[in-house]
């Protein structure tokens, strides 16, 4: 079947370009390299690919992850792809996810509403007359949630929401759920099951391994930017244009603009830049469409590393997370690194380990560059998560710009009128995480297969399953992804089509 999709392939030499070196880059232009297809260009502004999965070295030694990011998978293509590509390096390690809520002074199992049997009584009973009423109400004609803030109360209770989900939600994502819509969740929220909670209670059983990724791999070198490195080392080097910012995007002429003054012609051109740069570099579409990058709205991430010598606490031996939605710390979540690979840190002999940290920014929730690094070291002493004789060797800090898409109220309706004419009329194909604007398919193994589903779209025809259909590929793993339509021979489809023009 490779061979012939090669040979499909071949029948159409436009010229294909791809911004952006992240997963849906590097996805899109290990598809074209499978196929034999060799009319493409790669172009990324920054030195080194990977995009947001990137991982830095940081100048004390310790690596560190572009926020908190594990490998599970929807699809077997990605499977395989990450083994062929990662095995050679040294391959994976396993891990069981731990991860816990850090709140009231106390460890609870995640998700939190399976496990608030951990909380205080004075926390514990208002929770429960909140899932009560709302299963009360289940009984009846229920309203369509308008936003996030009714979906969360509608289906939590005021209890839950309360404690956790309002001011949780507000610190992952900056934005009063109010502003948000509630049509992306699919599999990332456990849902209320009244019978698994009340067991757990009586029984006093914790309850850990809701979600898909209960169980995850890691690389052993490298960090999550192992992978894509090790992705982007398969490519043909002359496919390939690093340090080449996009500037200036001429939709008619069909011509990149770059820093340097330089263009690049292409035929078909595949962006993973963020939607509303874009629009924003973009020459040849209305203003009413262009004025839509002012619109969606995102988060910046704040990710900070301690690098840490002795005074790790016992109960950090095994955890990979914590959330944490009270205001006692600045940021929602903690991740233990060093747990994922022990060369993490420069040198575990001498009782290195790692603290990633992560802060969201927006102009609800605006943040003080200056003192976020301070402010996250002292509230990790201040809840325990570094005992008084930790040393803290190496301390690291970036901002990204772009940090979470979020699924804004609106948001569907212009991605409904910009991503058709883009593609469409342009032949423009916006994807990936910030390409795409949709943080339900936002993940890793989402991000890589728009980009392979994509070139199977310009090649082919076939489906863009991931982007177009979320919950289809959300609801179980898609061993069955196709590269084109079943009963659909892509060769005689090219030749079909060819005939008509």
């Amino acid at each position: 079947r490779e061979a012939h999709l090669h040979e499909a392939a071949q029948m159409n030499k436009d010229r294909i370009v791809i911004v952006g070196s992240g997963p849906t880059g590097l996805g899109a232009a290990y598809r074209l390299h499978e196929l034999g297809y060799t009319n493409w260009v790669l172009i990324d502004k920054e030195p080194t690919a990977g995009g947001l999965a990137g991982s830095v070295v940081d100048d004390k030694g310790f690596t560190w992850d572009l926020g908190g990011h594990v490998i599970f998978s929807h699809y077997e293509y990605f499977d395989r792809l990450l083994d062929t590509v990662l095995t050679p390096r040294g391959g994976w390690l396993d891990h069981d996810r731990e991860s816990w809520v850090w709140m009231r002074g106390r460890h609870i199992p995640y998700p939190l509403q399976n496990n608030i049997r951990r909380l205080p009584a004075e926390d514990l009973v208002p929770c429960l007359d909140g899932l009560l009423e709302i299963y009360r109400a289940s009984a009846g004609a229920r309203t369509a949630p308008k936003d996030f803030y009714e979906w969360l109360m509608a289906n939590f209770g005021k209890g839950l929401c309360d404690i956790f989900m309002i001011p949780y939600n507000f610190k992952v994502w900056a934005y009063p759920a109010r502003e948000m819509a509630c049509g992306w969740m699919g599999e990332r929220v456990a849902m209320v099951d009244m019978k698994r909670i009340l067991n757990n209670i009586v029984y006093q059983k914790d309850d850990l391994g809701w979600g898909p990724n209960a169980r995850f791999r890691f690389p052993l070198h490298g960090g999550t930017g192992g992978i894509w490195t090790a992705v982007f080392d398969t490519l043909p080097k002359e496919n390939i244009k690093l340090n080449s910012e996009v500037v200036h995007v001429d939709l008619t002429k069909k011509l990149l603009t770059l820093k340097d003054g330089t263009t690049e012609k292409y035929d078909r051109l595949l962006s993973t830049m963020p939607l509303d740069l874009l629009l924003a570099h973009s020459e040849g579409l209305p203003k009413t469409m262009t004025d839509k990058s002012k619109e969606l709205k995102y988060s910046a991430s704040h990710i900070i590393g301690l690098g840490i010598e002795g005074g790790k606490p016992e109960e950090l031996s095994t955890k990979c997370w914590n959330y944490y939605p009270e205001e006692t710390v600045p940021f929602y979540r903690a991740t233990v690194f060093s747990n994922y690979s022990p060369h993490n840190v420069p040198d575990a002999s001498r009782g290195q380990w790692s603290l990633m940290l992560e802060v969201s920014e927006s102009p609800h929730k605006p943040v003080n560059i200056e003192t976020i690094v301070k402010e996250c070291e002292e509230g990790c002493r201040r809840e325990g998560m570094i005992a008084p004789e930790g040393k803290i060797v190496s301390r690291w800090h970036t901002r990204l710009d772009h940090g979470y898409p979020t699924p804004f109220v609106g948001r569907d309706e212009i991605l409904e009128l910009v991503q058709p004419v883009l593609k469409n009329q342009f032949q423009v194909w916006s994807r990936g995480r910030f390409g795409g604007w949709k943080y339900e398919v936002a993940n890793q193994d989402h991000s890589c297969m728009q980009g392979v589903e994509a070139v199977d779209n310009m090649l082919f025809g076939s489906e863009e399953l991931t982007y177009e259909h979320p919950n289809v590929v959300n609801a179980k793993k898609s061993y069955a992804r196709r590269n084109f339509t079943l009963d659909t021979d892509p060769l005689a489809a090219l030749k079909a089509a060819a005939a008509k023009k």
